[in-house]
């Protein structure tokens, strides 16, 4: 009974472990993913978000982000989140201020969920907006294809 315990436990740490490093290393400062991207000679990929309110966001957590694929392909990449919440307590004020000033630049007209590819210098390579209802993950592989050449 004693290595049954044992073994059990063994197996619930190791699960737990596997889940951890699988998930996705997200900044939420752009310059921070400037300087990493530079070093690196990788492109950064600014994933605009509503985490809170905005259904396709989740959505394309969900069929887009969380899928093998993107976490494949995600270690070529610097990953940023810009999260424009509207509950207040799910960012600090100062994220909030600084999100929208990223948001004013390079998510002018406020599409949620939408995504900008940079490359490694900071320059715009592609962007993409929106996320089908059919949940249809096939345009923003495409986008990510182009970000990754």
């Amino acid at each position: 009974m004693k290595w049954f315990f044992i073994i059990v436990m063994s197996l619930t740490i190791s699960n737990s472990v596997a889940q951890e490093s699988e998930s996705l290393s997200w900044l939420t400062n752009l310059e921070e993913a400037k300087e990493i991207a530079k070093k690196e000679k990788k492109p950064i990929l600014v994933y605009f978000t509503g985490s809170d309110w905005c259904a396709p966001c989740k959505s394309l957590k969900v069929d887009f982000f969380d899928s093998p694929k993107f976490k494949e392909q995600s270690t070529g990449l610097v990953l940023v989140m810009i999260d424009y919440p509207r509950r207040i307590d799910i960012i600090s004020e100062e994220q909030m201020e600084y999100n929208k000033n990223i948001i004013e630049k390079y998510n002018t007209d406020k599409s949620f969920p939408k995504l900008v590819g940079l490359n490694h210098r900071g320059k715009e390579i592609a962007e993409i907006s929106g996320y089908s209802p059919m949940r249809d993950t096939t345009y923003h592989f495409k986008f990510l294809e182009e970000v990754l050449q």
